[in-house]
């Protein structure tokens, strides 16, 4: 999709919205308005703000599709027919998103306009997508749980609840500010369980560790625990 479409896209899903779920089409509103002035060329320039907005996008069409399903029974029938992590972020995260009061919101808008959020994870990211999926469990990564969630990605394996994991190549003395803002971002949103994994590059097959760890803790970790693990 062009930045052009994009655009246009974004303002027909506005007045979809309206007729049909006015927390979407509040949350569309606000973002058509952060980038209705920004001219074609730019936005193709600032590839993150273009991936975002990609993202909202597809996440507001489905939204929209399973809210004019007949009746409530069916809508649920829909997201539950869908894979465990696509289900939790539909059912659980994208709605409370769209109807809580987001107070990062306003600070990664910016960052995203400025250019400066650089995805530094995003090729980590990419290689624990394609292992995981080898494996046959499940994996969403959404740009809104990174910057509001503290959560790069949401996986699943055999339990049918997914696990939010925050990765982090910092040194460990130097992690607990930010292991304290993820536990109060999750709790903030109501995640039950957590894995902030801090991870070494260097480590010989660190991917592949990174993935057992997070299997094996989606699989076994409790409510209510916020484990922080180191690989």
């Amino acid at each position: 999709m062009q930045a052009q479409e994009i655009k246009q896209r974004l303002q027909s899903l506005v007045q979809e919205a309206s007729i049909i779920d006015p927390n979407l089409a509040k949350r569309l509103g606000e973002i058509n308005r952060w980038v209705k002035n920004v001219k074609p060329g730019l936005l193709t320039a600032k590839p993150f703000l273009s991936l975002f907005l990609l993202q909202i996008i597809l996440d507001a069409d489905a939204w929209l599709k399973f809210k004019t399903l007949a009746s409530a029974d069916e809508q649920q029938a829909a997201i539950n027919a869908l894979n465990p992590t696509v289900r939790y972020w539909y059912s659980d995260l994208f709605p409370k998103w769209l109807s809580e009061h987001d107070p990062k919101f306003y600070i990664w808008k910016q960052k995203l306009m400025a250019g400066e959020f650089s995805h530094q994870d995003q090729n980590l990211i990419k290689s624990i997508a394609h292992n995981i999926n080898q494996r046959n469990a499940g994996i969403v990564q959404r740009y809104i749980a990174d910057l509001s969630m503290a959560t790069d990605i949401i996986i699943s394996s055999q339990q049918e609840k997914p696990l939010c994991i925050q990765l982090t190549s910092l040194a460990d003395e130097y992690s607990q500010q930010k292991v304290d803002d993820w536990k109060m971002s999750l709790r903030f949103w109501g995640v039950e369980r957590g894995l902030f994994l801090s991870y070494n590059p260097n480590v010989d097959d660190f991917v592949n560790r990174i993935v057992n760890i997070s299997l094996h803790n989606s699989d076994h970790l409790h409510n209510g625990i916020y484990l922080k693990f180191n690989v």
